[in-house]
């Protein structure tokens, strides 16, 4: 299925958010960007990235795909309404010292898209992007067919959205690798092999990246994402502190 896409809307004005907003540009969508704060706190920001500054509502309103890349303790502020029917992409990761202990995760009932999905019953979720840090997604994408093409894995429940997804994906600068529906998103969640590791060049690390290294990054291709998949361990989610 192809949702004949030109317009992405972003949920989050972070990191993630920001860079997809550059990919999506650089790829000829139209892009409406959104944060807690409102529109007015992202003039600027939008005016460097060319893209447009909404309210939430707006840019869920806006986008025929819609990623939402906030904390992940605020899921439940994602206005649920505008985005009944559409493809949602799901970016977000659990980090209890930031987002407070959620006993579903803690005893592992739900993965953390099933969060968003179930909060957004009419909508269809896709779990990707959660895997890469901002610095590695930006550097790493490349154009379809090039030898050093790095690959996501992605989740979702609905095979048509997965594919919209990877569709998008491929613009973007990116080969998918489609791990399933969401109750196989712990695959490439916090703490798997497939978590940011695949992505980080040599001699460099996590730590470094969040200081504000420039890592140029390792191409994972998809052949490598497909194995970790496969071969995935998961720790248990209690246990996670930070």
């Amino acid at each position: 299925m192809s949702l004949g896409m030109s317009t992405l809307g972003i949920i989050g004005s972070g990191n993630i958010g920001t860079v997809l907003a550059k990919l999506a540009v650089a790829a000829g969508y139209d892009v409406v960007l959104a944060n807690s704060r409102g529109p007015e706190s992202l003039r600027e920001k939008a005016t460097e990235l060319g893209v447009r500054a909404g309210t939430t509502a707006e840019a869920a309103e806006a986008g025929d795909i819609v990623v939402v890349t906030i904390p992940l303790g605020r899921y439940a502020d994602v206005p649920a309404e505008p985005l009944a029917g559409k493809v949602v992409i799901d970016t977000m990761n659990y980090y209890p010292s930031r987002d407070g202990r959620i006993e579903e995760l803690d005893n592992e009932t739900v993965n953390t898209a099933d969060l968003l999905q179930r909060h957004l019953p009419e909508s269809r979720t896709v779990k990707v992007f959660n895997n890469i840090t901002a610095v590695n997604l930006l550097n790493l994408a490349r154009a379809a067919g090039a030898d050093d093409r790095s690959a996501l894995p992605l989740s979702g429940n609905d095979a048509e959205a997965r594919q919209a997804v990877a569709e998008l994906l491929d613009k973007l600068g990116y080969d998918a690798v489609d791990a399933g529906p969401l109750s196989e998103s712990w695959r490439h969640e916090r703490e798997t092999a497939l978590y940011v590791d695949p992505y980080v060049s040599e001699g460099s690390s996590l730590e470094r990246i969040m200081d504000g290294y420039d890592d140029p990054g390792k191409p994972a291709p998809a052949a490598e994402i497909e194995k970790l998949l496969a071969t995935a361990h998961r720790p248990p989610v209690k246990d996670l502190q930070f």
